[in-house]
């Protein structure tokens, strides 16, 4: 937006920037696929060509593994369910309408995940498929379920099948509840604004959800224009190991090009804090109902409040400290929770 490119930058970059633009063509709703290490894949989406990121974005090579370093001085990266929506009773329901489809008995009784028991559990596990090989090796002590027609599974393979395929109806069936009951939780929306229309400001999203279920959530939530000026969007599918490990937010790191000090990550449970933490990145909780009683402070989060909207968080309360005195600014102040009296930690 400020930026004075020298005529022979310019020229160096058409040949990126035209080729970049075929490539889009053949790509919907500017939408790209980069491999990023061995295995893992982004799901990438492109922002607006007139826009200072996007200026940023056609100088990176083609594959757009990465921007270059320099394109931003700091990001801030959003979680999605329980952050930009409240979507975690929508999971529940949606798990055990699978459970229900597909008729299973644990020693006689119907699987079914209370309120109560899916709170420990999206507090424990990231990642649906995560939640139901715990729920089935843990809480059951190893006892996987019967249904109408068949024996419980008994090897690996078998486990692994019948898992995805409650995953597969478990997607579908949240879709559908998605699209019915989707409304974003207050101030996300005017948070992620102020940030998108920031030029030195990455904005991204990371989720341990699936790219079915979460690009649904960004869809009914966000608003394809919206949408498409995310610089990072990594979710559950594109790395091999799900929060509370750190991989989702280092890569999300190198993605962008930035040091992990230089972002802020918004999160509601402890699995995301965890992951934030372990990634080397600053942390707020916007807790819910089912997260509002754990030990965040504790685990080591920067700020915490029951909604960003209720506190009137803004783009400038986060960054505003961390601009004038640095990366280890107080964020949020006169806008947090105080911290409690802590009992104890679960890093302990």
């Amino acid at each position: 937006k400020k930026g004075i490119f020298s005529h022979n930058a310019a020229m160096r970059n058409t040949t990126t920037i035209l080729t970049s633009l075929i490539l889009a063509l053949s790509c919907p709703s500017s939408v790209s696929f980069a491999a990023v290490g061995p295995t893992a894949n982004y799901l990438s989406f492109g922002v607006t060509p007139s826009s200072p990121k996007a200026a940023a974005a056609a100088a990176a090579p083609t594959t757009a593994t990465t921007y270059p370093p320099g394109s931003f001085d700091r990001a801030l990266i959003f979680d999605c369910d329980g952050v930009i929506i409240e979507t975690e009773e929508l999971h529940r329901l949606a798990y055990n309408a699978a459970f229900q489809k597909f008729g299973l008995r644990v020693n006689g009784a119907p699987v079914d995940w209370s309120v109560e028991y899916y709170d420990v559990l999206q507090n424990t596990v990231g990642g649906g498929k995560g939640k139901m090989f715990y729920h089935f090796r843990t809480t059951t002590n190893g006892v996987w379920p019967t249904s109408p027609s068949s024996e419980p599974p008994s090897s690996p393979e078998d486990q692994q099948a019948l898992i995805d395929a409650l995953q597969a109806y478990k997607t579908d069936y949240y879709k559908t509840l998605i699209a019915e009951k989707a409304v974003p939780r207050p101030g996300v929306i005017e948070l992620m604004d102020a940030a998108i229309a920031d030029p030195r400001t990455a904005v991204g999203v990371c989720s341990a959800s699936t790219k079915a279920a979460v690009t649904k959530v960004l869809d009914v939530t966000l608003g394809e224009a919206r949408r498409n000026q995310l610089n990072v969007c990594i979710l559950g599918d594109d790395v091999s190991k799900l929060k509370p490990d750190p991989m989702i937010y280092r890569t999300a790191a190198e993605r962008l090009s930035i040091d992990p000090s230089k972002c802020v990550v918004v999160e509601d449970s402890v699995v995301g804090l965890k992951a934030a933490k372990g990634a080397g990145m600053r942390c707020l909780i916007t807790y819910t109902k089912s997260t509002a009683g754990e030990d965040f402070y504790g685990l080591g989060a920067d700020a915490k409040v029951p909604e960003l909207g209720s506190r009137s968080v803004t783009f400038d309360s986060i960054f505003g400290p961390i601009k004038q005195l640095g990366a280890d600014a107080e964020i949020l102040v006169g806008k947090k929770d105080p911290a409690e009296a802590l009992k104890f930690s679960y890093l302990s």
